[in-house]
């Protein structure tokens, strides 16, 4: 987790350093999200949000690093009986750190980065369920976007996380793998600045 925090650190400074080539924005969009793997079934996507800032460095011609601060609200619904639905919120502060390639020069771009979570608040039914939640989740980033103007964009995001949800019934390698963990489709608007 140290080395993340310091890759993020560097990375902003690098960027500071470098503002005439930086552009800071905000951003905001639409979650889909769901658990996958364990023994997790029967579950259905969850409609949140996430909101936050970016920074777009520039690094060499057409590639860019685009570290960002967001609040997003993920989870998932549960089959409950009688045919209601239960929810399983999670409210995480995402900091993702993503490669930015522009296919078509300040147009069209592609992404991939790693992205650090850290957990908020973790609710099921209404009843508070963090202390049997990680606080810590790692996830990956792919993804795409569209610049219509130098300022506004819109793009598709999709995590899949790296990191079991819980601890429990983690005892080796094999479990953790298949072990239940964050999935989110994102679709966002950005204007930079």
């Amino acid at each position: 987790m140290k080395r993340i925090f310091l890759v993020a650190i560097a990375v902003m400074t690098f960027g500071l350093a470098n503002a005439q080539q930086t552009r800071f924005g905000i951003k905001g969009g639409l979650n889909i999200s769901t658990v996958v793997g364990g023994d997790v079934d029967n579950t259905k996507s969850l409609v949140g949000f996430h909101v936050g800032g970016l920074a777009e460095i520039h690094v060499v011609e057409k590639f860019f690093i685009q570290p960002e601060l967001l609040f997003s609200t993920q989870g998932t619904k549960f089959d409950g009986p009688f045919g209601s639905d239960s929810d399983f919120k999670l409210n995480y502060l995402n900091i993702p750190v993503l490669a930015k390639y522009y296919i078509i020069e300040n147009k069209f771009s592609v992404e991939a980065g790693p992205q650090l979570g850290l957990l908020l608040s973790a609710k099921s039914e209404g009843e508070d369920v963090k202390d049997f939640t990680r606080s810590v989740d790692f996830g990956f980033n792919i993804g795409a976007g569209y610049n219509f103007t130098d300022n506004f964009s819109a793009g598709l995001r999709y995590t899949i996380g790296l990191s079991p949800l819980s601890d429990s019934d983690i005892d080796d390698a094999d479990d953790y793998y298949d072990s239940a963990k964050n999935s989110n489709l994102a679709l966002y608007l950005a204007y930079k600045f």
